[in-house]
């Protein structure tokens, strides 16, 4: 089946989109972007994406180049041309083309937006049902990982060391506490209770952890926003991550260290159902 992209106010074919080379987004990673999950065709915490997304703009001095509703229309009319039931939808905002190389932008430059839809892959699927591996790396990304920037490197560099060794995602670590994976939220869980790092500069504000935790809110299972350590979660209970995509994936391995039995835990099977049951409500 043709794939659809749209760029800059039109839909045409992956061939036929492109962006000048002295795109700021190419030239200097000036960009940032939003992944917005998909199930049964419709898509998952766009509110909440979008509000992220307003954030990043704001603190790359960046102006709209859509509308929210304006984005919702484009990103649904991707999901139905591509026929997406499971997947994601990416958008991508740079702040545009000069024509020429200088750090520093003129003002009231026009962005380059485009987005494209994706269907979920059958290894995410396994993983949501058995468990992953993560392997742990120092953190060496740049300091305002709050922005969903297009810089991204310091991610695929860790993400590489983690494949080499057999994982499915890096855990990262810096100044001797855990940070989160290379793409995603993570979290341990000991005597029922879910720690996972306060928000920062240091890690994305991410959207599905934000739904979580607000689900879990009148719950009976424990939340400790706190630094902790690459030890701490070797020896937990439970762990898992969350993302877009993801939704809320156990975690097995860390490393040598096997947590509990090496199958998903009682409580992460627990939360995948809360969120799914609420995706699927929630979804637009």
């Amino acid at each position: 089946m043709p794939r659809t992209v749209y760029i800059n106010g039109r839909y045409c074919a992956p061939e036929d989109a492109t962006v000048s080379i002295f795109d700021r987004g190419l030239l200097f990673a000036d960009a940032i972007y939003e992944v917005a999950g998909v199930i049964n065709g419709k898509l998952l915490d766009f509110a909440s994406h979008m509000q992220r997304l307003d954030r990043s703009l704001d603190e790359m001095r960046m102006p709209a180049p859509l509308t929210h509703d304006e984005i919702l229309s484009v990103m649904r009319e991707l999901v139905k041309r591509d026929q997406v039931e499971e997947g994601l939808v990416y958008m991508q905002i740079s702040r545009g083309s000069t024509g020429d190389r200088d750090f520093l932008p003129p003002e009231n430059m026009k962005p380059t937006v485009f987005m494209f839809a994706q269907h979920k892959s059958d290894v995410t699927r396994q993983e949501f049902q058995n468990g992953i591996k993560m392997i742990s790396a120092p953190d060496i990304r740049w300091g305002r990982r709050d922005i969903k920037t297009v810089g991204l490197m310091g991610s695929v560099f860790a993400k590489w060391t983690a494949k080499e060794q057999g994982g499915a995602e890096v855990l990262m670590h810096q100044d001797g506490y855990v940070t989160e994976g290379g793409a995603t939220s993570f979290y341990i869980i000991k005597d029922n209770t879910i720690i996972t790092r306060p928000l920062s500069n240091d890690i994305l504000h991410g959207c599905t952890r934000k739904a979580l935790l607000k689900i879990l809110e009148d719950g009976d299972i424990g939340l400790d926003e706190r630094l902790y350590t690459l030890d701490e979660a070797h020896s937990a209970d439970e762990a898992f991550i969350t993302g877009a995509s993801t939704f809320v994936c156990p975690v097995v391995q860390i490393d040598e260290a096997v947590l509990g039995t090496g199958k998903p835990g009682p409580v992460t099977r627990r939360l995948q159902d809360i969120y799914m049951d609420f995706i699927h409500k929630d979804a637009i």
